[in-house]
Formats: C-alpha cells, sequence, structure tokens
C-alpha cells in the first residue's frame, strides 16, 4: 500500500500547533468537545456539499456530455462508463486506501471498536474521490455510507491533531457521521441517533450532546448551500382504518425476509469475486463490464438507467403512485443484482439508499396487491412504499430508531408514525431472529471481529471450531457390548464417548454416568451400547463455526464435549471439542489479542513521540559482543530494554554482556534508528535488519 507522505507530514505538523494552542491557553475538557464538535459539523457539513457536487460533476461529464452530444446514448456507453470508473477508482482504492473499498461504514465501526477511533487522513480524500467516481459512472451504490466514512475520518484526524483521548476521538467519529447522515437527508435527529445507534452502539450524555451539536450544525451548512429538500420528495400519507396496521405488521415481516436475503447475496457476491484469479484493482472494471449489461435492461429516465446511481427520482416515482407492477418488480430484482455487482466487485458506496429504494420498490408492489384485496382499508401502494424503505433498511442495519426518525424527519408527517413504528420494529424482530448479525456486523465478524455495542465482544469468536478441535479421538459403534465399553472406559479414562454407526456417522453419545445407570438398574449383559447412549437431540458443532458459539451450546446442557461433524446435512464425525480445547483456545485467543494491542499502543507511541521499538539481531562480527552495556555509546535517548537469546529473556542491566545472535529490543528516536544500527551491528544501516517487536 502507498503511504502518503505529505499527508503524513502535514498531520505531523498541524498535531503540533493544535497540541500547542490547547497547552497555551489550558482549554478545559469540556471547551475543547464543545471546539472540537463545532469544528467537526461544519467539516461535515462542507464536506457532504462537496462530495454532493463531485458526485453531479463526475455524473454530467460521464453520462451528460453523452447525451449532449449524440442527444442519447448508444449501447455501448452503458458499458465503456462504468468500467472507465472502475478503472479509475479501482487503482486509487487498492493504492491509497483499502479502507475507501465497500459501504464503508464497517469500517468505521472497526475503528472505533479496535483503533480508538483513529482513521487515516488519507481515508476521507480517496473515498470522496473513489466514491464520487463510482456513483457518477453509474454504480449502484449510496452517497450517506461515504458521506458517513468521510465525516468520520475529518472527526478520527482532527482528534488526533488535538492529541485526544481514544473516548474523544470516538465521540469525534460519531459527530463527524451523524453530521453526514443529517446534511445528507436534512434530518439532523436521525443523524445523531444513526451515530450513537450504529457507531457508537451505545448513548452517552457527553457523546449525546456533541453529536448532535454537529448533526445540527452540518445541517445547517447543507441548508445553506443546497437547500431544504435534499433527498426526495415524498407526498403526505394517512392511514385510513386501524386494521391497516396488520397489514403494515406482514410488511414488516416480509421486508426482514428480503433484507436478510440481500445481505447474504452481498457477501456471496464478494466470495464470488474475491475468488476470480485477477489484480484486485481489476476487479472494477469487470464489474462495470456487468453492470452496463444491467443498466441496458432496466428502464430509464432520459436514456439513464433507473438502477445506476443513488436512484431518488425513482423512489419518488413509486411514492407518488407513477411507476406501474411490471417495472416495479422489475427494477428491484434488477436493483438487487446492480448492487451487489457493484460492490462485490469492489466497488466504493453505501447500502443506505439501494435500501430505501429496494424497501420502495416491495412496499410498493405489497401496498398495490393489498390495495387490490382490501380497497376500503388501505392507503394508497405509495404508503407502503413509504414504510416499506424504512423497513427494510432496519431488517438490513438492525438500527429501527434511525430508519425510525429519518422517515419521520423526512415526511414531518405525525400520521404515518404508527404504520412506520410498526412495520420498522416488526422488521428488525423478525431479522435479528433470522441472524444476530446486521449487513454492517456481518462484514465485521466475517474478519473475526465481533462488534456489540460499539466493542469487540467474545473473542473465542475469532476462532473457528476447526481450528481448536481435537481429531484424534476414540469412539464406539452402536453395537458395542456393556462389558467391553466398561472396559474402554477404564482404559482410556474418558468420561464419553461419541457413538457412530458402520457409516462412521454420528448416532449419539455415551457417557460414564449413563454406563454406571446401566448397571445399577440390574444385568447388562445382553446390551450394547445403543441400548443405553443419548442417540437423540445430540448437540453438535460444525468446522466453521465460532468456539464461541460452541461454548455457549456447551452450557445450554452443562456437558463436557461436543461432538463435531461435517456439516449439518452430513453427520461424518471429524472431531470432537472438549473443555481442554475450549480453554487452549481462549488463551490462543488472548494471547493473539494482546500482541494486537501491543503493536497498536506501539504505533499509537511512535506517532505521537516520534519513537519506536525495534528489534535487532547482533550479528557474529559485531563490535558490541562481549561489551557490557554500560560500555556502548548509542544515541541520547536510546535504551535497550531487553535481550532474548535462545528463547530466554533478559532484562537489560549496564553489566549485561551481550553475545553473539543476542535479539535486542531497543527504544530509540525515529531519527536515531540508522545510527543505532550502525552501532549494534558494525554495518551500514538496513531496514532487513529492523523488525517491529511481538
Amino acid at each position: 500500500m502507498v503511504e502518503n507522505s505529505g499527508i503524513n507530514k502535514f498531520s505531523k505538523r498541524t498535531s503540533k500547533v493544535l497540541s500547542n494552542f490547547v497547552d497555551r491557553y489550558q482549554l478545559s475538557e469540556p471547551a475543547i468537545i464543545l471546539l472540537t464538535a463545532v469544528i467537526v459539523g461544519i467539516g461535515a457539513g462542507f464536506g457532504a456539499v462537496f462530495f454532493r457536487w463531485l458526485i453531479n460533476s463526475v455524473s454530467n461529464i460521464s453520462f451528460g456530455l453523452v447525451l449532449s452530444k449524440l442527444n442519447s446514448i448508444p449501447f455501448y456507453f452503458y458499458f465503456i462508463i462504468p468500467a472507465i470508473g472502475g478503472a479509475i477508482y479501482g487503482p486509487m482504492i487498492y493504492f491509497y486506501a483499502r479502507e475507501a473499498k465497500g459501504h464503508g461504514v464497517p469500517e468505521v465501526m472497526e475503528a472505533v471498536a479496535l483503533k480508538g477511533g483513529r482513521i487515516r487522513p488519507q481515508v476521507a480524500i480517496v473515498k470522496s474521490l473513489a466514491s464520487a467516481l463510482c456513483i457518477g459512472t453509474g454504480g449502484s451504490v449510496g452517497r450517506e455510507g461515504p458521506i458517513a466514512q468521510i465525516g468520520s475520518a475529518l472527526g478520527s484526524t482532527l482528534g488526533q491533531w488535538f492529541n485526544l483521548s481514544d473516548d474523544r476521538i470516538k465521540t469525534l467519529v460519531a459527530c463527524g457521521a451523524g453530521g453526514g447522515i443529517a446534511a445528507t437527508f436534512n434530518a439532523p435527529i436521525a443523524g445523531a441517533i444513526f451515530s450513537l445507534e450504529i457507531i457508537l452502539g451505545q448513548f452517552q450524555t457527553t457523546s449525546f450532546g456533541a453529536v448532535v451539536i454537529s448533526s445540527v450544525l452540518a445541517d445547517v451548512i447543507a441548508h445553506i448551500f443546497i437547500g431544504e429538500n435534499r433527498a426526495f420528495n415524498i407526498p403526505i400519507y394517512k392511514m385510513k382504518s386501524p386494521w391497516e396496521l396488520l397489514l403494515y405488521v406482514l410488511l414488516g415481516a416480509v421486508l426482514a425476509l428480503f433484507a436478510y436475503g440481500f445481505t447474504k447475496l452481498l457477501y456471496f457476491s464478494e466470495d464470488i469475486w474475491d475468488g476470480i484469479k485477477i489484480p484486485e484493482y481489476v476487479k472494477p472494471v469487470l464489474g462495470g463490464l456487468v453492470l452496463g449489461g444491467i443498466g441496458l435492461l432496466s428502464p430509464k429516465i432520459n436514456a439513464f438507467p433507473r438502477v445506476f446511481g443513488v436512484g431518488y427520482k425513482t423512489i419518488s416515482d413509486v411514492l407518488f403512485g407513477n411507476l406501474a407492477l411490471q417495472a416495479i418488480i422489475l427494477l428491484f430484482i434488477l436493483k438487487l443484482l446492480a448492487t451487489v455487482i457493484t460492490l462485490g466487485s469492489g466497488g466504493s458506496g453505501g447500502i443506505f439508499a439501494p435500501s430505501l429504494f429496494m424497501g420502495a420498490m416491495l412496499g410498493g408492489v405489497f401496498g398495490q396487491f393489498s390495495h387490490i384485496l382490501f380497497p376500503q382499508i388501505t392507503a394508497p401502494a405509495g404508503a407502503y412504499a413509504l414504510v416499506g424503505m424504512a423497513a427494510f433498511f432496519s431488517g438490513a442495519a438492525h438500527a429501527p430508531m434511525t430508519a425510525i426518525l429519518i422517515l419521520y424527519e423526512l415526511t414531518g408527517d405525525y400520521s404515518i408514525i404508527l404504520p412506520l413504528m410498526l412495520a420498522t420494529v416488526m422488521s428488525t424482530l423478525v431479522s435479528r431472529f433470522i441472524s444476530r448479525e446486521s449487513i454492517y456486523t456481518l462484514k465485521l465478524t466475517r474478519r473475526g471481529i465481533h462488534i456489540q455495542q460499539g466493542k469487540d465482544i467474545d473473542i473465542l469468536q475469532s476462532i473457528k471450531v476447526k481450528d481448536a478441535m481435537t481429531t484424534d479421538i476414540d469412539v464406539v459403534p452402536l453395537n458395542l457390548p456393556i462389558s467391553k465399553l466398561a472396559e474402554e472406559f477404564e482404559r482410556t479414562k474418558h468420561h464419553g464417548f461419541p457413538v457412530v454407526d458402520e457409516a462412521n456417522q454420528l448416532s449419539g453419545i455415551v457417557t460414564i454416568q449413563d454406563l454406571r445407570s446401566a448397571f445399577e438398574k440390574g444385568s447388562c449383559e445382553n446390551k450394547v451400547v445403543a441400548d443405553i447412549a443419548t442417540l437423540d437431540n445430540v448437540l453438535v458443532a460444525t468446522p466453521d463455526e465460532p468456539m464461541g458459539d460452541a461454548l455457549r451450546r456447551l452450557a445450554t446442557r452443562d456437558i463436557g464435549r461436543l461432538p463435531v461433524v461435517q456439516s449439518k446435512s452430513n453427520r461424518t464425525l471429524i472431531g470432537l471439542i472438549r473443555r481442554n480445547d475450549i480453554i487452549g483456545a481462549y488463551n490462543g485467543a488472548i494471547l493473539k489479542r494482546t500482541r494486537h494491542q501491543h503493536k497498536v499502543k506501539t504505533l499509537q507511541l511512535q506517532n505521537k513521540d516520534k519513537t519506536a521499538l525495534i528489534r535487532i539481531q547482533i550479528p557474529a562480527n559485531s563490535p558490541v559482543i562481549g561489551k557490557r552495556i554500560s560500555e556502548i555509546k548509542l544515541p541520547d535517548e536510546s535504551l535497550i530494554v531487553s535481550i532474548r537469546n535462545q528463547n530466554k529473556l533478559t532484562i537489560a542491566h549496564g553489566h549485561t554482556t551481550l553475545n553473539e545472535n543476542d535479539e535486542l529490543t531497543v527504544f530509540v528516536k525515529i531519527e536515531s534508528i540508522n545510527q543505532v544500527q550502525e552501532v549494534l551491528t558494525g554495518v551500514p544501516y538496513s531496514s532487513k535488519n529492523i523488525k517491529e517487536p511481538k
């Protein structure tokens, strides 16, 4: 990955200036929070305005220029324009900011949960350009996710410049995200709730106040430059009958199923594209060609495919009842395919707008059928399309408060609030019943990161069952006599055995307690394992599920072992999870997490104080071999911390003598690394000899 040294140098200089400003005027913590929240809110507002202008500019150049010259768009331009866009933003993301790939919000959540809210400054720049190019050249993604990530990067950068604590930086990240959403939808309340509900995952007084300030200021900035209506036009609908609430509940449940399907299809698409053996930065070009084929089939507005871009004009048409049923169904299918192709192939943009689009289409279809069946008690189909937008997004994102408030602020009408709340909450409940992962958290779960209330939880969730299970296991067949079973227990000292049939398919579990109970009941001379084993409702694990899930299953019945089968449909026994395996997996996960946290803290220390912890191997010809540390002339403010030799770790002292192959951990100023290298090894500086401490 290419590092932008210019941005890094500018950030360091700015950080020094702002730190001196805080020290000089001795600003209190509330004053710093207020000041930074104001700056982030204004920055997020201008960022949203600039980002929208950038999208419009790219779209006018790519499609508007063709229309102005030819008065129509030749069919091959539907392939060429998205492919050219992918050829530009693909390498931009790959070489400068990988975090800009995809829909952005999960990356912000990861930064908050694991990195103290720290996001690299160049993410805002790359995300702006990449997402504008993707959307402007036809990518079927939204601008809300990118704006949230751009605002978050601005907030994080400002927090780092002020050298604030991790908690304060996280708050500024939420301020940036909330400001971006507020400026996009003219919905400052929803923007604030989005940040607290999704980004931070918790509500605190200090965070809430700062986020509200940023959201309001961002909305004011956008209002000045863009105007009041910034998303799409929405008609006013009212509920015609209390009986209609039952239909809205059903609508919420149905849309939850579609939202879950959209989530699974999106990551299935990512897996397929990941499996294609071509350079990653080339995949958006191929994705653009596929997207062009979808655009060719799509209904169009002035020759522009309705499934390209954010699609707000099409949403307005559905809300006002201007589209036929067949067109709505076709648009839902094509939008679904266009979105998963765009994001799966490496596009940059959000899932917010596509979720609203698909929710409106499905709600419109549901409303038309409902109005045909119950014309006297149902509102027009547009009302169901309106509620469907919130229900679909909430089913995908598991964010009912954000969905309800955004639609309420967009309409400004209380009369639709009851159907809106019922459908959205029902969609969330059904979606959570199907899967506890949202479209945002699932992306992180696939990386081994499990988010709850803004924190990475359950450390065992990062380890798969197949990585911890015992594969060398003892089993017993169904027809084994009880007397032989007793001998097996005596020989192995086990407390239980998996029971298998002739094809090595798991049939059940038999424990030493089962054996004791059988002997207490009387003679066992003619009995076999099948007579005493537990053969029904046997709990099992599969190799690809997290260890945390297996542990919870063990705790359900307070048992000490869990058979591992090939899959839910294939009961071939491949391993066994015991309590010792769980303990070993937990210790390994703790060690891995500790190393990760140590590395993060080391990097933070380097960035803040221009220092580093490095490891240097003492070669055979080093001039310091046989010398005491006190005799070695190291640069000022350099310190040998520890010495490792043949797995033996020693804390360094002045009288410690250095030997060949000693591995030294040295605390050093960054500008002195070259000199320390030469003193300890006797050879000119080479980065190959410098290693980060594990």
